[in-house]
């Protein structure tokens, strides 16, 4: 099995049994606290949900546009100090008593507020209060979306970052703002956006429950199709959590259930698979109808690639009409954007920062800090490094190693070759790491050893070359010979050893099934560690 079927497989497999353990209403209320804090935790999220309080916004207003039916207000606030987001904020003229809101959530576009300035005067014209904010990239600050995507910053897995959960942050501050604005209702407040947005229209739905509404559009995937047909290559970092609990689309818009959800989706998006998006759909129907709720979740599939369509965007004003306002208009009274070239305000007229960013912004370095450094310990005794030492090891088994099989196959060791040369003897033995997964150990033994004696494993992480030998190999020169030599070829080595130019992708697909290469070998050289004990 190479690497590709493995993932492709433990992909499949998460997607398969997403929910599904979820059989009545009792159960899932039942989990929903506990998967909420995993969801948190995967999105890096945990120490800014429990804190006491939140550090002010220090909006600040620096234009205003006014515009008849509404008035643009150019401004800017703090998510965490020095954590700048511009925004737009579109209020409507004839506000006579509090109106309900949308948060619009910004996708992959160069200076995004402008781009999506269309959806944001149409909501305001329907009578919503409506704030675009930008990215931590793409916008008016230029940070970082594209760590490991383009910068081959794999760290990131390691810290637990992941530039969504800065972006969801974001997102629940603008709430906080929008909920102090004296023009909105708190309690009526919606979020959309489009392809990141519309990840992101999942990611803070479920992460806020001041998100009334959600209406994401091509943004929806499933860990299955993202790995089989590659779409993941093609996303930005911030298009998914650090799956440490192997959670599927699903689960995420689990979180939003019973809150009314209209998913949108173009029929030949090539970044997200209308199937994988059909099937999301399937799933949380059926848990919409377990919580009593089936007319909240709607999918709206349109004709074309990664786009809006007139359909999808009227669908979207008519939804939020309908559960914001209590107004049932159908989508065909509803007029669409109007996007003609001379009806948008330039990049100039919605700058935020007249006179360029802040000296002090933290945007374009947020990904160094965002989740904190673990304090060191506190050790004084020898029972308190026990009670560290046993804490840890129960942390790395649920989450580090938390994909390891719980019900591995028999290692089935076999030895495939016997040889004997110079003294010493070897053997050539092959065992089961995983399901379909058969690895090899190189094993060498002096003849006059005496056994059972001592083994010495090896584990290399490179590639050898053609004339590689266990008996010259570098690492074990001049090594006690009377100890047994194992050399692991762990997966990538050897026989499974992948082209380089795969490395970048599998160790993408390997974050969004819950691994790392690391991980996966350490596996296979515990599983070989057992096939060597049971060597007579």
């Amino acid at each position: 099995m190479t690497m590709r079927e493995y993932l492709c497989r433990e992909a499949q497999r998460i997607t398969d049994e997403s929910l599904i353990s979820i059989t009545d209403a009792e159960a899932w209320w039942r989990e929903r606290p506990q998967r909420l804090e995993q969801y948190y935790e995967m999105m890096g999220l945990s120490h800014y949900m429990r804190a006491p309080e939140r550090p002010p916004l220090n909006v600040t207003i620096t234009g205003v546009i006014e515009r008849g039916a509404y008035r643009i207000e150019k401004l800017h606030f703090e998510s965490l100090p020095r954590l700048y987001v511009t925004a737009n904020l579109y209020v409507p003229s004839n506000i006579r008593d509090k109106a309900p809101a949308v948060l619009y959530l910004c996708g992959h576009s160069q200076n995004q507020k402008v781009h999506y300035q269309p959806h944001a005067r149409r909501f305001a014209e329907l009578g919503f209060v409506t704030l675009v904010i930008e990215t931590i990239q793409l916008g008016e600050l230029q940070g970082y979306h594209h760590g490991a995507y383009r910068y081959g910053w794999f760290h990131w897995y390691s810290r637990g970052y992941t530039p969504a959960g800065v972006e969801v942050w974001n997102g629940m501050r603008a709430i906080d703002l929008l909920q102090h604005r004296p023009e909105v209702d708190p309690k009526r407040i919606g979020i959309t956006g489009i392809s990141g947005g519309g990840a992101q229209s999942w990611f803070l739905a479920a992460a806020d429950e001041r998100v009334k509404v959600s209406a994401p559009v091509c943004g929806t995937w499933c860990v299955a199709t993202q790995i089989h047909h590659r779409m993941i290559d093609g996303h930005c970092d911030c298009m998914f959590p650090i799956n440490t609990y192997r959670w599927d689309m699903t689960d995420i818009g689990a979180l939003i259930a019973p809150r009314p959800l209209l998913i949108a989706s173009a029929d030949r998006d090539w970044i997200f698979d209308i199937e994988a998006v059909r099937e999301v759909y399937r799933k949380l129907k059926r848990l919409y109808e377990l919580l009593g709720a089936s007319e909240n979740v709607k999918l709206i599939e349109t004709p074309g690639a990664h786009s809006y369509h007139e359909r999808s965007r009227r669908s979207i004003f008519a939804w939020f009409m309908k559960h914001l306002r209590d107004e049932d208009v159908p989508p065909e009274e509803i007029d669409d954007i109007d996007d003609r070239p001379e009806a948008q305000e330039s990049v100039d007229a919605l700058r935020v920062f007249i006179s360029g960013a802040p000296h002090d912004e933290r945007t374009t370095t947020i990904q160094d800090d965002f989740i904190p450094i673990a304090a060191p310990p506190h050790i004084e005794t020898v029972d308190d490094l026990k009670a560290h030492r046993k804490q840890l090891v129960a942390v790395l088994r649920k989450k580090t190693f938390g994909a390891f099989p719980k019900n591995p196959p028999d290692v089935d060791v076999r030895v495939e070759v016997e040889q004997a040369v110079n003294g010493w003897l070897g053997y050539r033995i092959s065992y089961t790491s995983e399901e379909n997964l058969r690895l090899l150990i190189h094993f060498i033994i002096a003849r006059e050893t005496q056994v059972p004696a001592p083994t010495l494993v090896v584990i290399p992480t490179v590639e050898r070359g053609h004339a590689w030998s266990p008996l010259s190999d570098p690492f074990v020169k001049g090594f006690d010979s009377r100890w047994t030599r194992a050399f692991v070829d762990v997966r990538g080595v050897g026989d499974t050893a992948w082209h380089s130019q795969l490395q970048w992708h599998l160790r993408r697909a390997g974050m969004l099934t819950g691994r790392t290469i690391a991980s996966m070998r350490i596996y296979d050289v515990l599983r070989a560690i057992e096939a060597l004990k049971r060597l007579e």
